[in-house]
């Protein structure tokens, strides 16, 4: 929302000096660093004063900040506003420069969001909102707020927009922030409406679902009736929110939930050291996300998600974007994102780090991360479904959808229209399944069987701790059973990928399908 044209006595200017960074302005919060810039005061500001102009509102108030933030800014800039009584609306709108650099070299990207009266602390209540570099421009008021941002009344106190710095420029980042407050009978804050943690579904079932998608309410820019309108054409049974660093979208589905889509709350807390996609939390949980690796953070946070119902699951672990490598370890993920949107190389890179860490459990009986896929679609054609995770859970709830992923009792296929049954099966009837462990002596045959539907021009491949064993071509027709035999002091886990053909000779081809492991022995 831009602020109306302004008379210079409604407007206050600060000249670039007063808002840049001196050495003596950083302090640390106790996590990622952090600086706070002078107070902007509207003091004189009034309802029915008479102020505002140029399609503002008699009332309406402007202030303008700009300043420039050299390479090296920390983390997040606060901008502390003080708001007096009678607020109706608090709008922001900002802009920034970008620069001539170099090949090879960053230019400038800065995000925004907003803290009211209840402070800026690290897990507090003052959260209001971030867009991150999704918008120019917000609103705020007591009945509605632009997408990324909570409605409530605007009260008085000292609320701060924060600006992140995602990345800085040589010359520096110039940036302009207009804050306008809008005097004015308040409005009513509606009661959110939340989904439903249970739907009808089949029972005992093997359930799709994607659990990391955007709308309109981060970065993403489908409408929630659209994704899930895209979610049914792809043949899901539950998806889950998870919009950079908000959890303003949780009450944004109201309606559009049935017996046969669940719809999970979440949010992927976007940091500076990767991206982790909180899985089912309570709606109207929000996850804070101003830390990295070396603040020793994330594990309280992880602890947080679980208090609030969800499941840790670190997102694109190496992913190529600026500050989406994963950096905190995965000692406390429920789960991992191995494959993200259309395969690509990183995926492939994930899932080699994946099936080396379940060699190591394998080795020392300890516990091991299931993995899964998600399509993180934003926008068209972004596919929703494009992966997704099957997964065999008692019935289409949130509570038996998060135990079937946390216990790896699942598969990840590229669409709807894929299908994998695997399993191993011993002497005297012993059988496990997707996730399971088959209890056999050491040198005790062992048949391990996948049935594959749906992946036409694709080969089926057994993967141990040795690497691929086994390797066979499925039939013209996509669908067809194959079986091997081992033991367990042959392979201490066995796992099922079914892969289109290789793109590029000597390289693996693209997955189609693969499953988490079935482990063999005592």
């Amino acid at each position: 929302m831009t602020g109306p044209e302004n008379r210079p006595e409604d407007t206050a200017e600060h000249s670039a000096h007063d808002r840049s960074i001196g050495r003596r302005g950083l302090f640390v919060t106790g996590a990622a660093t952090a600086l706070t810039l002078g107070t902007v005061s509207f003091a004189n500001a009034a309802p029915g004063d008479g102020g505002g102009s140029g399609g503002g509102g008699a009332g309406d108030r402007t202030r303008v900040v700009t300043g420039t933030l050299p390479p090296g800014s920390p983390d997040f800039v606060y901008l502390p506003v003080e708001v007096p009584r009678g607020v109706r609306e608090l709008a922001v709108s900002y802009t920034y420069e970008k620069a001539t650099v170099p090949t090879g070299t960053q230019n400038n990207a800065l995000d925004i969001g907003v803290f009211d009266e209840r402070g800026t602390a690290l897990g507090g209540r003052g959260f209001r909102g971030w867009s991150g570099g999704a918008r120019t421009e917000f609103f705020i008021r007591a009945d509605a707020a632009t997408p990324g941002y909570i409605p409530g009344p605007v009260r008085a106190g000292t609320w701060h927009i924060a600006l992140g710095p995602y990345t800085v420029a040589p010359q520096g980042l110039p940036y302009k922030v207009t804050v306008t407050l809008r005097f004015g009978e308040r409005g009513t804050t509606p009661t959110p409406v939340y989904p439903p943690t249970r739907a009808k579904g089949r029972g005992r079932a093997w359930y799709r679902g994607d659990c990391h998608l955007h709308s309109w309410y981060s970065d993403g820019r489908r409408t929630p009736a659209e994704i899930v309108a895209l979610a049914r054409a792809a043949g899901l049974d539950f998806i889950n929110t998870s919009e950079h660093n908000t959890h303003a979208s949780h009450p944004a589905w109201e309606g559009l939930w049935g017996d046969d889509l669940l719809i999970l709350t979440g949010e992927e807390i976007t940091t500076r050291n990767g991206h982790v996609v909180a899985l089912g939390t309570e709606p109207g949980t929000f996850v804070d996300w101003r830390y990295r690796a070396r603040d020793n953070r994330f594990g309280h946070y992880a602890r947080e998600i679980r208090r609030a119902g969800g499941l840790v699951v670190p997102a694109h672990p190496h992913a190529t974007c600026v500050g989406c490598n994963w950096k905190f370890g995965f000692g406390e993920a429920d789960a991992v994102e191995v494959w993200n949107g259309p395969y690509t190389p990183d995926d492939e890179v994930t899932l080699a780090e994946w099936d080396n860490t379940l060699a190591v459990a394998a080795r020392s009986g300890g516990a091991w991360t299931p993995a899964m896929g998600n399509s993180d679609a934003h926008r068209d054609p972004d596919r929703i479904g494009g992966p997704q995770t099957v997964v065999l859970a008692d019935e289409l709830s949130r509570e038996a959808i998060q135990a079937g992923l946390k216990a790896g009792h699942s598969y990840v296929a590229e669409s709807s229209a894929v299908s994998v049954a695997f399993s191993a099966s011993g002497g005297r009837g012993a059988h496990a399944g997707i996730g399971e462990r088959l209890r056999a002596a050491a040198d005790e045959p062992v048949t391990v069987r996948a049935e594959v539907s749906g992946a036409v021009g694709c080969t089926v491949s057994f993967v141990t701790d040795q690497g691929t064993l086994y390797s066979t071509a499925l039939p013209p027709s996509g669908s067809g059973s194959v079986e091997w035999q081992t033991t367990p002091s042959y392979a201490t886990y066995v796992r099922a990928e079914v892969r289109h053909a290789p793109l590029v000779p000597g390289l693996p081809g693209p997955l189609a399908a693969f499953t988490n492991p079935v482990f063999l022995g005592e």
